[in-house]
């Protein structure tokens, strides 16, 4: 597959979703049929990633998430077979971390300004969370529901957007396609194909730097470029203080998912999150202000 977007036998279309911009690249053939066929399959691709957002959005308050935020500190609530996947990888990767990746911080994120107060309909309004709540408190229980053991907020801001990556992808190799990219504001995912991973210099944002050479496999980056004002969008679990300043974390996997959350691992402990990381069959890459580079596994 060609590197060059602009290349005439390659179709790329974005779309503005999940927060960010969303890209899709796939060889789109040589004649009228093959062309349809990879349009009409970046269309389905697109389909299932605003399929994820209306499911798993923050902001959303007719959202799954934002109805179990709002309810399931009461009584367990029935969820999407979507949310419920992300979930139970949210939760199973929270528990292999020691809590080093914990998606019950959006209360924080709420205190600092860089989430809304949730509102949710037929939901009392919202109050305060519960300071000591953690991943622990979320219970996945029978027939999909959810329950939340004390007040919180759950955010998946974290690895949403790796999952609607990996959805898209499927789509695409379901549709018959033998190569394509997808990229979702820096979570990005090839196969059947050879994409340059570039990131933000922590010290220059502005400053693109080649990092590595990806095929067959999913990329991740995390970082807190652009933090207006002192606190970053990632919160460490345990402090629950920003993190990322200054510093950047690439991790390459299987699937975007856990590319996607195992940065926050990362960034939180660098120094234990090597075993974890060859459990996942990934590798990472720290950028540090000083310039350096280091690799993880």
């Amino acid at each position: 597959m060609p590197n060059s977007a602009a290349d005439a036998l390659s179709l790329t279309r974005v779309r503005p979703l999940l927060g960010t911009f969303v890209s899709i690249r796939v060889p789109a053939g040589t004649t009228e049929a093959a062309r349809a066929l990879a349009a009409n399959a970046v269309e389905l691709a697109f389909e299932r990633v605003a399929e994820v957002q209306r499911c798993m959005s923050f902001h959303d308050p007719y959202s799954d998430l934002s109805r179990i935020n709002g309810h399931a500190h009461r009584a367990p609530q029935p969820v999407c077979e979507q949310l419920w996947r992300v979930l139970r990888a949210a939760m199973a990767l929270a528990a292999a971390s020691e809590g080093r990746f914990d998606p019950c911080i959006a209360g924080k994120l709420v205190e600092w300004g860089l989430l809304p107060v949730p509102s949710t309909p037929g939901a009392p309004a919202a109050g305060r969370v519960d300071p000591r709540a953690s991943w622990r408190d979320v219970e996945l229980g029978q027939g999909r529901r959810v329950r939340y053991a004390k007040a919180l907020w759950l955010d998946l801001g974290g690895i949403a957007k790796g999952y609607a990556v990996d959805q898209a992808v499927r789509v695409l190799q379901r549709q018959g396609l033998a190569a394509g990219i997808v990229n979702a504001g820096g979570d990005l995912r090839c196969f059947g194909a050879t994409e340059t991973i570039q990131v933000r210099d922590p010290v220059d944002p502005s400053r693109l730097l080649p990092l590595l050479q990806l095929r067959d496999a999913a990329a991740a980056t995390s970082a807190g470029y652009f933090a207006e004002g002192p606190h970053t969008a990632l919160v460490h679990p345990g402090r629950r203080r920003s993190m990322g300043q200054g510093v950047s974390v690439t991790v390459c996997a299987p699937r975007a998912i856990w590319a996607d959350a195992l940065t926050k691992v990362v960034l939180a402990a660098p120094e234990r999150a090597a075993p974890l990381l060859a459990r996942c069959g990934a590798r990472a890459m720290l950028l540090g202000a000083d310039g350096a580079r280091r690799a993880l596994n």
